[in-house]
């Protein structure tokens, strides 16, 4: 018999998702990611994720980008992206992978990864919110909180920038692992890594994983990158996420400019419910924000 989805992702951290973006969309969110990207590119849209820093909070030491940060901010008049993000499409997903239901939902990150254009660019091997230097016991406690989102890569051109290490959500890291991985530099090649495997996603194509799975990422630049990059969260975990969400810089989000954005009639009010859901962790967190990674 089969796996479903939600047993295959709980099994193996990570699952590969095609046909979330239909033949029109796909149209439509590419173009809406190449202007953003080019405004990023121009220097016009200040949130990005810049070379030589992996993690937040990010600087403008480099003009070059691998990220384009807050691609739903109302100062970009992207409607397209709240609409995917919020579609039945991904929520359906979503909801089946959290084992949750439509009143738990959450809104949290929509961000695009695209490729540098000066140099070549990696990302170390990291969990998104246990540091590498934690103890093997510190990583055990850790991996055993309950997850309470999933995180997703949705590639509008073949991307196979992505590696990760299947079940590595579940368990410690081996000798040899924490050897490659209690660095803060990139791999010189991540299929060194034990039990890696790199991800391949043809255009359209989605993986959603866990993002406390171990894993990696290259960056060329001379292959062209249009990656959507997001991740929804489920209330019921109160404020658990509000780290790794948070350390983002979400201020933008609290406004009432960003709240019109928001449509009210489709599926019900769901963005604004979703959206409503967000600023009650922020407040249950005490808006503090706190970095999950340097680097």
């Amino acid at each position: 018999m089969q796996p479903t989805l939600k047993e295959t992702y709980d099994s193996e951290g990570y699952v590969i998702v095609p046909g979330l973006i239909s033949p029109e969309e796909l149209s439509s969110l590419t173009r809406a990611t190449e202007r953003v990207i080019e405004l990023t590119r121009l220097g016009k849209w200040p949130h990005r994720r810049t070379v030589g820093k992996q993690f937040p909070p990010f600087n403008a030491d480099s003009p070059d980008s691998w990220g384009v940060q807050h691609v739903m901010h109302p100062d970009l008049g992207a409607e397209e992206f709240v609409k995917w993000y919020t579609s039945d499409a991904v929520v359906d997903i979503a909801k089946k992978l959290m084992a949750c239901d439509e009143d738990d939902l959450q809104m949290e990150l929509f961000n695009i990864l695209i490729n540098p254009e000066s140099h070549n660019f990696a990302l170390r091997w990291h969990r998104d919110d246990i540091r590498e230097t934690a103890s093997e016991e510190e990583e055990k406690t850790a991996l055993g909180i309950s997850h309470y989102g999933v995180q997703w890569n949705t590639a509008l051109y073949d991307d196979s920038c992505l590696y990760i290490v299947p079940k590595s959500h579940k368990s410690t890291r081996t000798a040899d692992q924490r050897a490659q991985s209690s660095t803060m530099d990139p791999p010189a090649e991540p299929l060194t890594m034990p039990g890696v495997m790199q991800v391949h996603l043809k255009s359209g194509e989605t993986v959603f994983y866990n993002s406390n799975i171990l894993h990696c990422a290259t960056y060329s630049c001379h292959v062209k990158r249009a990656t959507l990059h997001a991740c929804m969260g489920d209330s019921r975990g109160g404020s658990v996420r509000a780290r790794n969400i948070l350390q983002h810089g979400l201020e933008w989000m609290k406004s009432e400019e960003f709240a019109k954005t928001l449509p009210d009639r489709d599926h019900d009010g769901r963005a604004k419910k979703m959206w409503v859901r967000l600023l009650e962790m922020e407040k249950g967190a005490g808006g503090k924000i706190v970095y999950s990674l340097d680097g």
